[in-house]
């Protein structure tokens, strides 16, 4: 397909990659444009604007911090709405708010385009080994049509829901579970620390019994060690999914008490100098805490 590639992060940047490896034709825009430029040795072609980079495009991809981020490509300065065919299809693979998926539903159905919701759950690492798991949602024969773009990023494609900000709940949802493992991992290695058990065997323990799965082997990791780098996912970034999971569940009038413990234990994080740090690093105020 024919593809425009708006954000060249870290994440951004692995995944732009694999669909220059599948055969898709890309050209790529970024807010710094010395990350796209490394693209041009692929062969591929740098855009100066967003809107360039949407223009007789198939489907654009955006995949940026926050919703500013958006919202600036799209209907901004980036005016990428304006020059995105009729029938063409956006696919926002950021995290983003419930509300602006819904608003982007409306704004591309006003234009005779289309629009997925596809945010992605992964690390870096797992972007550029083309192993995400995507979370789709939008109409059926939309996703399908770009399921050779998911093949070429993810290891399986979730399909949730013909509304596309059905996805955009999962994803914000999915990680405020990842924050309360995070912070419960973070009190029991508190404990054993303290009480002088090697962190290293409680870890075995854990993911060679009940807690396999791979989000206990990462972060757990990381908090055995006491070693938060290199960094995959920012405490801002985790601040920042942190208030769209607190916004969705006002608007669902749904009570979520550890999301706001969670925005508590990164707020106390950021302002010991941690907002930069991975956001597994709110483990450090269980330790401070218990007198580590």
């Amino acid at each position: 397909m024919k593809v425009g590639f708006i954000g060249l992060g870290n994440m951004g940047s692995a995944m732009a990659r694999n669909l220059i490896k599948a055969g898709h034709a890309l050209t790529v825009y970024n807010h710094t444009p010395s990350r796209a430029e490394e693209f041009r040795l692929l062969g591929v072609t740098v855009a100066r604007t967003p809107s360039e980079a949407a223009a007789g495009a198939e489907a654009i991809i955006t995949m940026v911090a926050n919703d500013h981020a958006v919202e600036d490509v799209i209907f901004g300065s980036g005016k990428a709405i304006e020059t995105l065919p009729a029938g063409a299809v956006h696919i926002s693979m950021s995290t983003i708010s419930v509300a602006l998926s819904h608003r982007l539903v409306v704004a591309h159905r006003d234009k005779k385009q289309n629009f997925l919701a596809a945010p992605v759950f992964g690390r870096p690492d797992a972007a550029a080994a083309a192993k995400l798991f995507i979370a789709a949602a939008g109409p059926a024969d939309q996703i399908a049509r770009c399921q050779v773009l998911f093949d070429a990023m993810g290891q399986k494609t979730f399909i949730v829901g013909d509304e596309a900000p059905a996805a955009n709940v999962v994803k914000v949802t999915a990680n405020f579970l990842i924050t309360t493992v995070i912070e419960s991992l973070g009190e029991a290695f508190a404990l054993i620390r303290k009480s002088g058990v090697n962190p290293e065997k409680f870890l075995e323990v854990l993911t060679g019994s009940l807690f396999a799965a791979p989000i206990f082997r990462t972060y757990g990791g990381m908090i055995a060690a006491d070693n938060f780098e290199p960094v995959g996912f920012s405490m801002a970034l985790g601040m920042k999914d942190n208030r769209l999971v607190l916004a969705a569940a006002e608007d669902a009038a749904v009570p979520l008490p550890m999301a706001s413990l969670i925005r508590d234990r990164m707020l106390t994080a950021t302002a010991q100098g941690m907002g930069e740090a991975d956001w597994a690093a709110i483990a450090r105020i269980s330790f401070q805490e218990a007198g580590l």
